[in-house]
Order: C-alpha cells, then sequence, then structure tokens
C-alpha cells in the first residue's frame, strides 16, 4: 500500500477506491498474514540487545550515556522504555499485514499522556514521535500491548489482571477501528479524548472512584505550566530569570562553552538557527514568537530512551519576567524504524517527527517546528524539533496505579492509537482486517506474553553488561 507519508504530487490523481473495495483489500489481508501469526515471535540466534544499544551510543553526548543505562537499569519496564531500537529489529522479522499507517515508533504506555490543546483544553492522546515513520500498524500494537504486559509484571498484579489489561488496549483499538471506519473523513479527523469526556465515560459507568482520581489528575496536570517551570527551573541573575545549573540533568550554555569559543560568533549561530526555525511555523505563530525575547538556554536531561541525544530548554520572555515562554529544542536523529522499513522522505528528521505528530495528533503545540544546526557547539550538523515544554503535561503514574485504573488507562490508549492509525491509514481496510472477533486480540496478548518475557532477559543483560565493564551506569540520576 501507498506509504502514509508520501504525499502525491500536484499531477497525481489520487485514488479513490469504494468503501467495499477497501474493505475487500483488508480482508485479503488475511491470508498474507492471518491473525494467529501476531503470536509468534522470532528471535534471531544471534540477537545482541546491548549491541543495539551501544550502536546508538555514537551520536549521543557521551558523558550522559551512562545516565541513559542508569535509568534502564532500574527494572525490566525501564529497559523497555529505552530499548525501542531493540523491539524494532525484533519485530522486523514477522508476517506483516501491508496495511500502512502512520507509526509512533515507540507506543509505549507512558508515551500516552495529558497536555494542553491550543484551546486550552486538557486532551489526552500520543506524545511522543522520535521513532515516528510509515510502516505496518500492528507494530506499534504489538508494542503498546507489550508495555502493559511489562508495567503490569512491574507491579506485581496476577496472571488474570495483566491479560485483562492487555486484551482491552487490543480490543479497544479493534473496535475503535471499526467504529472509525463507519464514520466521515471529516469526523474521523475531529475526533479527540479530553479530559471531560473520560470523567462523563466513568460517571456514565457509575465508577466514581475512578472518575475522582481522573478530575484529580487533571487538576494536578494545569499546575504543570510554564509558571511552574518558572518556579522549578530559574532563579533570579541580576534581577532576570536565568536558567539553574545542575548538572548533568541541567547544564547552561555558559557552562557548555569552551575556552577557545567565541561567545560572539555562537551567539551568533544560535540567533540564525532560531530565525530557521522560526520560518516552519505559521505566520501568525511567528508573528506571537516575535514579541518574546530569548534569555537563556540550557541543555536539559529528559526521559529514558532520550537520554544522551542533545536537548535544550531555551528561555523566552514576553510581556515581562512573569511572561516566559520554555521552548524544548530536541535532536531528532534517524528513526530506529528506519534501518527496517527504510529512509524517511524528510530530509530534516526534525521535520520527519513534526510531520508525524500533526499527522497522528488530534491537537499539537502551536510552537512546534524544527530545525538544523550548521556546526553549532559540536561542529556537526544537526536536527532538532521545536515544542514548548510542560504545556499542562500529565502521564500515568505505573509505580501506584491499580489493577481497575490500569485497566481503564489500557482502553484510553487503544481508542487513542486507533484514532492515529485512522487519521494516516486506510482505517476502512483496518478494521475489516481485525474483524468483529477477539482472535487477532488474543494472538497479540500471546505476543506480549512471550515479549516481556524477553525484555526480562534482556535487562538482565544489561545488568550484567554492567557487572562486566561493558557499559558504563550510572544510577539514581
Amino acid at each position: 500500500m501507498t506509504s502514509a507519508e508520501q504525499a502525491p504530487s500536484a499531477e497525481t490523481a489520487v485514488p479513490h477506491p469504494t468503501v467495499s473495495e477497501r474493505a475487500a483489500g483488508g480482508r485479503a489481508a488475511r491470508k498474507q498474514a492471518p491473525w494467529s501469526s501476531h503470536a509468534e515471535l522470532q528471535v534471531a540466534a544471534d540477537r545482541d540487545p546491548i549491541a543495539l544499544l551501544e550502536e546508538q551510543d555514537r551520536s549521543r553526548v557521551p558523558e550522559l550515556v551512562p545516565v541513559r543505562y542508569g535509568r534502564m537499569l532500574a527494572s525490566p519496564y525501564a529497559f523497555f522504555r529505552g530499548a525501542a531500537v531493540v523491539m524494532a529489529h525484533d519485530l522486523a522479522p514477522a508476517i506483516r499485514s501491508g496495511l500502512s499507517v502512520q507509526l509512533s515508533g515507540d507506543a509505549h504506555l507512558a508515551n500516552f499522556g495529558g497536555f494542553a490543546s491550543p484551546e486550552r483544553n486538557l486532551i489526552f492522546d500520543l506524545n511522543d514521535f522520535d521513532e515516528t515513520l510509515p510502516g505496518p500498524f500492528e507494530w506499534d500494537v504489538k508494542r503498546l500491548a507489550a508495555s502493559f504486559e511489562v508495567a503490569a509484571r512491574q507491579r506485581n498484579f496476577s496472571e488474570a489482571e495483566r491479560t485483562g489489561a492487555v486484551l482491552g488496549v487490543v480490543r479497544a483499538h479493534r473496535e475503535a477501528m471499526r467504529r472509525f471506519a463507519d464514520m466521515g473523513d471529516l469526523d474521523v479527523w475531529y475526533s479527540r479524548l479530553d479530559a471531560r469526556s473520560i470523567a462523563a465515560e466513568l460517571r456514565a459507568a457509575h465508577d466514581r472512584k475512578l472518575e475522582k482520581t481522573v478530575r484529580g489528575a487533571a487538576a494536578k496536570a494545569q499546575t504543570k505550566d510554564r509558571m511552574r517551570a518558572l518556579a522549578k527551573l530559574t532563579e533570579k541573575v541580576d534581577g532576570e530569570p536565568r536558567l539553574v545549573s545542575d548538572p548533568p540533568l541541567i547544564v547552561p550554555l555558559r557552562e557548555l562553552v569552551g575556552d577557545g569559543d567565541d561567545p560572539v560568533e555562537l551567539e551568533s549561530e544560535l540567533r540564525a538557527a532560531f530565525r530557521r526555525y522560526r520560518r516552519t511555523l505559521p505566520r501568525d505563530l511567528g508573528a506571537l514568537l516575535d514579541g518574546f525575547r530569548s534569555v537563556d538556554l540550557a541543555r536539559k536531561v529528559v526521559g529514558v530512551g532520550s537520554v544522551g541525544t542533545r536537548c535544550w530548554v531555551l528561555l523566552l520572555l514576553g510581556r515581562d519576567e512573569r511572561d516566559p515562554l520554555f521552548l524544548q529544542i530536541k535532536e531528532a536523529d534517524a528513526s530506529v524504524l528506519e534501518p527496517l522499513l527504510g529512509r524517511s522522505r524528510f530530509a530534516n528528521h526534525g521535520r520527519r517527527v513534526v510531520e508525524g505528530q500533526r499527522l497522528m495528533q488530534a491537537a499539537s503545540d502551536i510552537f512546534l517546528g524544527w530545525v538544523r544546526t550548521e556546526g553549532t557547539l559540536d561542529g556537526e550538523l544537526r536536527d532538532f524539533y521545536v515544542r514548548q515544554l510542560w504545556d499542562w503535561k500529565s502521564s500515568v503514574d505505573i509505580e501506584t496505579i491499580l489493577p481497575h485504573g490500569l485497566a481503564a488507562y489500557a482502553v484510553a490508549c487503544g481508542w487513542t492509537l486507533a484514532r492515529a492509525h485512522a487519521r494516516s491509514g486506510d482505517r476502512i481496510a483496518i478494521a475489516a482486517y481485525l474483524g468483529k472477533s477477539d482472535r487477532f486480540d488474543e494472538a497479540i496478548a500471546a505476543f506480549a506474553s512471550a515479549y516481556a518475557d524477553l525484555n526480562e532477559k534482556d535487562h538482565q543483560a544489561l545488568v550484567d553488561a554492567v557487572g562486566s565493564g561493558r557499559v558504563r551506569a550510572t544510577e539514581g540520576v
């Protein structure tokens, strides 16, 4: 099928098969990839998960790589979060449905959450697109399902509770895809999940306890905003806020500049890069951005799998010091899927991330854009994407969630992933492929259990690699 990332040229006629033709194509795909085939996990005899991680280390900030391994050592779940490249290679040998969508590429449960829409509503959606690329829809489903199995094991849930959550997320994806298949194109595009709709669903189901939890989480998310970032990430210097120094987690640019660097030349390069980023925004938002002046820049460690990539926080001020704007400028390297599914059509990986995010999300950050730096700091060409930092951001707390809450969260994640896939792929064909029975669900659940077993072995392999000195890990950072 046509790649979800390949936009037709002006001279190319867009094909418009009928609904029945699209559904027939989906049913035909079952012969190519039967439901039962998705239960299989084929592991190469020479498989080396640590080698795949080490390959990624080559392009990362050397002093931060041990922090990454330290975070992944914490548990099999933490390892899973940081090992998207490992799972991508494990998915590659499987039979493929041939039904292409814009993949998240890293659709684990912690990469879903709440954030503010441009209309200032708290919405629930995917929120990480570093690995996005077109590919077979089932790859996202498998990673998401496996993440629930891995997380449920970390919480010591029973087998029935684990299986219930995994089956729930896959069933929610399948059933939502069937509903999207019956909807008009615009209706699909406008579909979204927000805190109010989730609370209403729980109220209708008479689940007052979980409704109260959702409302509490929504209220808490709205406190994680630019004013909280101002209080937590800055200090007053000569009467004006400056980003704090907390190495290695936050290191201001002024501390990274070497003795031989020309600060005037560096500032000029950074300003030029910022102008290039601004050109990727719509004109009205560029005008909004022009009202802010840049004040400070710092390197910031984020996440688990992203640790070691170059991530910056830029502090800007608008009307006065109580009108801050924090932009996160995050390095975008090639997707872990590209060696397996082919290179992105976008030369700039920052743009690859932004285009994928806009296609999959119901609403995206107004300052979402991209830039390529030309030799700043380390003399290398590097791609970045830009977004706001801490704009009502919230995520699930795996350490405290209970089985009932995980099951409800699974439904929200499954629906959201289906909506993202329906926007970019042929939802009618995918719905026809999935069918009405739960046989696809059960196959994915079997895969998730097998993959969780493998992930535990991979986590132990990392423990052994640290113990032998093959890799270094800094824990507790």
